[in-house]
């Protein structure tokens, strides 16, 4: 071998080891245990970010030991290709999003390659391609088949400039992320796949997801909404109407003393046709977001409609406002309001002038005033008629039975979660697979007419919206059932519809005939799905649903797509910036900027290197390009090489907390891999020639032994755990000790043994180096293919054991004792240490503490 590590050339020659000899390349095999490993698929943005390198060598690491271990290891990548960026990069760069995407794919993954991870590259995928698209064109169709799809006029947050629905996400300061265009309310026909049929599956299943993080089934449980209530109908004073509302504090509906509807609810728009005051009012709240944040934060105005409402139980007329804070989106439409008893009420009354009543009071008797603000808590009913004295529990059932008896009413549960709508205004996504026929109205494609194929070749012009909304040529079609003219469906699916199957397509990435077929039932469920904490909502649960949506179509058997589920934490770096005099931020990357420290590494000064002058702290953040301090993962493997930048990410923190970058932690790396290289080469004739297993060893032998094989326990335990960042200290503590060695026969051996631990403990984590290691010192062709290391039971036996001994807490003595010493030997043996003896003196031992394996503490007065 040759003395000096050189990265570049060994990680290209086992990269090339590996594609020739196919070495990921996995089929089903009923024989073994199977083991499917799966780090979410990246967004070909156009280069690989410390996100991506860490999230995916925790997926490698994770696949490269359940290798090890003997199991049927499948692991895949792709590409998540369908989005708005590409948009945006097409108006750009004036190249179609294709081309764009394409572009970046095959950029992406060279990057991929470089780092080593062992994906199973027959498998790859990109969302963007019809092959793909088609099947989930196909499962559309046939859930309207099944009636679990359907189409309604939806209020959505609609971008004026972009032409487009925006997700609330994407709405900053009731602006669109892109245009920045003020954004409107706009009601548009919307598709929608009927989520809320599932609601209290996915809710209950998370019971008994023990391998997911307890906060991402918390986010989901949350999500889902699932509350217990009572719907009721307040009637219109002077008409057959009736305002539907769903509480769950029914215990307060004695306290009501108005209405709220939303700006677009009928009865507000009917009014408003008189009432040139309201009409402007409702046109105002238009303009603004449709999420529960939004709404949360603006100012919470209202308009009296001049229509007053009949309380259902007391007869008593209520005024009824068009208010900002209710979303026709969100239940009926219409709440009923009790500013006693909810702050937003409290507050709307007393802008209002609306009248407060206090209905509940603490059943302790406790001061419950609510001039000052609304009392909120579950108590004693008060002023409520017939109610009086019960608790709000009592409350809730009674109130339920009289409504119910009373035919204004009924117990309900409901749910936060709203069905999933499908369907955006934009180009670069799937088609939806539906055609509108003047005669036979909404028709779905075929199956055989499958997959409606998006034109690729376009154009985007200055007046924006979608390219396929402005081609006859493409939209013009004939009805699949009567053969008249009519028109494709020019919306395209949202992209978490591409996101939340592909983990199952991996599986028979190459079945023409059918979206799944037998070969998934081999390999799903995901065993281990690796990913953001970003995604605990939406992609996640979306994700659960597909998977049951396909699972009752008969296509898959498992109820959940991923066993278990590891979020790692996010790469963090220093922030450095200057502040212009109209405040305005121009952020520095840490590599630009010098920095003085303390002796614990926090930072007196900073300036930049280019000018010498001054930069301010901003505190450490996650690598972004708005604060630009993240690091080109590519320009760290061209210099150190990949297998440094792997052993780094993992060993600098637990892949589930953050992992504040360093420089001088990436150098420590590539020095301890540089360590091991030297080790190896300035003994590589004795490692070759020694015996597999050390013979005839002294105590220090022994004792080297004992460490090498007890580092081997603890690491294969963190293995399990994935705790790598101490599977690599355990690597480091082994190499300690080999270094140490002597020169005769048994130092040899134990060299040669500890060296074939070390490297099949770093194969996961640092492939590249151990698989020319491994080679190079003989013990093998394919350190993929060799057996996990085991603790030796007999090298962990310890003759006898070093204690401290302390005299009243302060180290005076240490001292040998037999192993299978008992209590009161150990204690004797302390005490008549001379050291401990010169300290102890005339003074009576009142007390002795022992710390099994490590001390004694000798109290004496």
């Amino acid at each position: 071998m040759k003395e000096t590590y050189t990265p570049a050339t060994i990680e290209a020659d086992a990269q090339r080891h590996w594609t020739e000899q196919g070495s990921f390349e996995v089929r089903e095999d009923p024989d073994r245990e199977k083991y499917y490993c799966l780090s979410m698929f990246p967004y070909p943005s156009g280069k690989l970010h410390m996100g991506h390198v860490r999230n995916y060598t925790i997926g490698d690491v994770i696949s490269r030991y359940q290798r090890m271990l003997g199991k049927n290891v499948l692991q895949p990548m792709g590409w998540d290709a369908f989005g708005l960026p590409a948009e945006g990069a097409a108006i750009k760069h004036g190249m179609a999003p294709a081309k764009w995407t394409y572009s970046n794919i095959e950029y992406m993954k060279n990057q991929l390659q470089q780092l080593g991870f062992g994906y199973d590259w027959r498998r790859e995928l990109a969302t963007c391609k019809p092959d793909y698209y088609k099947w989930e064109q196909w499962l559309f169709t046939e859930l309207y088949k099944k009636g679990l799809v359907y189409r309604k006029n939806s209020v959505v947050n609609w971008d004026p400039v972009d032409q487009t629905v925006l997700a609330n996400e994407q709405v900053i300061d009731g602006r669109g992320w892109r245009s920045g265009a003020r954004v409107e309310r706009r009601e548009i026909p919307q598709w929608f796949i009927k989520i809320t049929d599932y609601a209290d599956e996915l809710l209950d299943e998370l019971d008994r997801m023990e391998h997911w993080p307890e906060q991402v089934r918390t986010m989901q449980r949350n999500w889902i909404g699932r509350s217990e209530g009572v719907q009721m109908d307040f009637a219109i004073e002077g008409s057959d109407e009736a305002l539907t509302i769903y509480t769950t504090r029914p215990d307060t509906l004695m306290g009501v003393t108005y209405m709220a509807v939303a700006a677009e609810h009928p009865l507000a728009l009917r009014a408003a046709e008189s009432n040139p005051e309201l009409a402007a009012f409702i046109e105002e709240c238009r303009q603004g977001g449709t999420s529960e944040a939004d709404i949360e934060m603006m100012e919470k105005r209202g308009h009296r409609l001049g229509i007053n409402a009949l309380h259902p139980v007391s007869g008593e007329a209520v005024p009824v406002f068009a208010a900002n804070f209710v979303l026709m989106g969100y239940g009926t439409g219409a709440v009923m309001a009790v500013p006693g008893h909810d702050q937003r009420d409290w507050e709307f009354a007393h802008r209002y002038d609306i009248p407060l009543k206090q209905v509940i009071t603490a059943a302790d008797g406790s001061d419950t005033s609510i001039e000052q603000a609304a009392y909120t808590e579950k108590g004693t009913l008060i002023n409520s008629g017939r109610f009086d004295g019960l608790s709000s529990a009592e409350a809730f059932e009674a109130i339920a039975e009289h409504l119910q008896k009373a035919g204004r009413g009924r117990k309900q549960v409901n749910y936060r979660l709203r069905d999933w709508g499908v369907s955006r205004q934009r180009y670069w996504g799937a088609p939806i697979p539906m055609v509108h026929c003047p005669d036979c109205g909404i028709v779905p494609v075929p199956k055989e007419q499958l997959p409606v194929v998006l034109p690729e070749d376009i154009e985007f012009d200055a007046t924006g919206g979608s390219p396929i909304k402005k081609m006859p040529e493409w939209y013009q079609t004939r009805c699949p059932e009567c053969g008249g003219e009519a028109e494709r469906e020019t919306d395209t699916f949202d992209t978490f519809m591409e996101s939340s199957w592909y983990f199952a397509r991996y599986t028979c990435p190459d079945a023409e005939q059918e979206m799944l077929d037998p070969r998934a039932r081999y390999w799903l469920p995901v065993d281990h799905y690796v990913g953001g904490i970003e995604h605990a909502i939406l992609h996640l649960l979306y994700a659960r649903f597909y998977n049951k949506l396909m699972r009752d179509t008969g296509l898959i058997d498992n109820d959940e797509p991923f066993s278990k589920l590891l979020t790692q934490g996010m790469v963090v770096a220093e922030t450095y910036y200057r502040e212009s005099a109209d405040g305005a931020k121009s952020w520095y990357n840490p590599a630009d900027v010098l920095t003085r420290r303390d002796d614990k590494g926090g930072i007196l000064s900073a300036t930049l290197e280019s000018d010498g002058q001054p930069v301010r702290i901003g505190g450490v953040e996650k690598m972004s390009k708005s604060k630009n301090n993240g690091v080109d993962p590519q320009s760290l493997v061209d210099r150190f090489g990949a297998d440094t930048v792997r052993l780094y990410t993992m060993f600098t923190s637990p892949p589930d907390q953050s992992l504040e970058w360093s420089d001088e932690g990436v150098e420590g790396a590539n020095r301890f891999l540089r360590r091991i290289w030297a080790l190896a080469y300035n003994n590589e004739q004795r490692i070759r020639a020694a015996d597999d297993r050390p013979e005839g060893m002294d105590e220090s032998q022994k004792g080297a032994r004992r460490e090498i094989h007890a580092a081997l326990q603890q690491a294969c335990f963190d293995y399990d755990r994935q705790q790598f960042n101490t599977v690599v200290s355990a690597s480091m503590k082994i190499t300690n000790t080999l270094y140490k060695l002597g020169q005769d026969a048994a130092d040899d051996a134990l060299l040669r043994e500890g060296m074939s631990i070390v490297l099949r403990l770093l194969a996961p984590i640092a492939p590249h180096v151990t698989h020319e290691l491994w080679r190079s010192l003989g013990f093998g062709e394919e350190i993929l293919d060799s057996t996990w290391p085991v603790a030796d039971p007999s090298a962990l036996v310890q003759e006898s054991i070093h204690y401290v001994v302390q005299v009243n807490g302060k180290v005076r003595a240490r001292i040998e004792v037999p192993a299978d010493a008992d209590r009161a030997t150990i204690e004797q043996l302390a005490q008549d240490d001379p050291n401990a003896q010169k300290f102890i003196g005339d003074a009576t031992v009142r007390k002795i503490i022992v710390v099994p394996g490590k001390l004694v503490n000798i109290v004496a007065k």
